[in-house]
């Protein structure tokens, strides 16, 4: 198996986020400095430049579907929302490259969105997907045209994770002391759970969300079984655990936190006594990513070497490369044929994986 660079293309700034259309498409980066950019996720070709916000980026996403910010029949064909530094989600189509709307949320930075997952698996009221924004303390879900559909009570410390359901019914949102799930629907808190640290990531195990996980800053990973009322705790990281990535079975957990990628077994009773897997690099971890829809794990380390990882096979180890400068983010297209790796120095490279 080889990983072969497709393209590249050198942006202004540190690569902060990364994120593919849903049919692959295209590919938008955000550059530090501001600007987004979106290009032809096979061929890198017909960039196209936004401005994006004056102050700085800090997060993107497309949409899980194409949708219309309203009823026009105008649709935008592929929706990209965005944050910064100036307190704004900004909506974009960006096939045309064309700005759509704007919902100033305050002069905290907007370092969190999540769109709701597809249709097909849950809606927002009236047909509409549905972003939800950090904003310091403030939670708030809004439709494609940036209005409010809710705005919630501020949690008690500022917000550093969200994660969606798989099947779209709830949020779950970290901050430092715990975390809380509200309901997508009647926006009401389902449950909400203690941790005496902060947080640094959260993600649910698909298909069904068994699991929900933290990755903390103490340093450690939790679980907690919300169906089942039960929470389990491993400790013992090097450093803060700020990447953590499910398989599509959601049986198999990568983390970073420290020089090996740490895989756990969250089968059956799950991870708590189990040793984990350990996949080496030579450098302290600062990405992991599985696979979409098949095994393969990608993972990134502080001396630029990018390793792909078949963590369930006697031989792990299935591609090695050196990138000139760390991995910030690491993303598979929706067919898992393309990687699109960030850089510290803000090259977007695309790399196709081949046997």
């Amino acid at each position: 198996m080889q990983l072969n660079k497709t393209w590249a293309v050198q942006l202004d700034d540190y690569v902060i986020d990364l994120s593919w259309s849903p049919d692959g498409g295209l590919l938008a980066a955000a550059s530090q400095a501001g600007p987004l950019h979106v290009f032809a996720g096979s061929s890198g070709g017909e960039r196209r430049e936004l401005p994006g916000h004056a102050e700085g980026s800090n997060c993107l996403a497309f949409a899980p579907r194409s949708a219309a910010p309203g009823a026009s029949a105008a649709a935008p064909s592929v929706l990209l929302a965005s944050g910064g530094q100036d307190g704004a989600v900004k909506f974009w189509d960006a096939a045309a490259g064309q700005h759509l709307a704007t919902a100033e949320l305050g002069s905290a930075w907007i370092e969190h969105i999540a769109w709701r997952p597809a249709p097909s698996v849950g809606e927002s009221k009236g047909g509409r997907p549905l972003l939800a924004a950090a904003s310091g303390r403030d939670l708030v879900f809004l439709h494609p045209d940036g209005v409010p559909a809710q705005r919630f009570k501020p949690a008690p410390k500022t917000l550093s994770a969200l994660a969606w359901h798989p099947q779209g019914g709830a949020l779950a949102a970290a901050y430092f002391g715990g975390v809380c799930i509200w309901d997508a629907d009647d926006f009401h808190a389902q449950r909400e759970y203690a941790y005496a640290n902060g947080i640094a990531t959260l993600a649910w195990s698909p298909p069904d969300g068994r699991w929900l996980v933290s990755g903390n800053v103490d340093p450690s990973v939790h679980l907690w079984l919300p169906e089942e009322d039960q929470e389990f705790h491993m400790s013992g990281y090097e450093a803060k655990v700020r990447q953590i990535s499910f398989d599509l079975s959601g049986t198999r957990l990568a983390t970073t936190g420290g020089q090996d990628v740490c895989v756990w077994d969250c089968s059956g009773a799950g991870p708590e006594g189990r040793e984990p897997t350990m996949l080496p690099h030579d450098a302290p971890l600062v990405a992991v990513a599985f696979q979409n829809r098949h095994g393969l794990l990608a993972s990134g380390s502080r001396d630029g070497v990018l390793q792909l990882w078949s963590p369930e096979r006697a031989q792990p180890l299935r591609a090695t490369i050196k990138m000139p400068a760390p991995a910030t983010r690491l993303a598979w297209s929706p067919d898992d044929r393309f990687l699109a790796v960030g850089s510290e120095k803000g090259v977007v490279y695309v790399l196709r994986v081949e046997n």
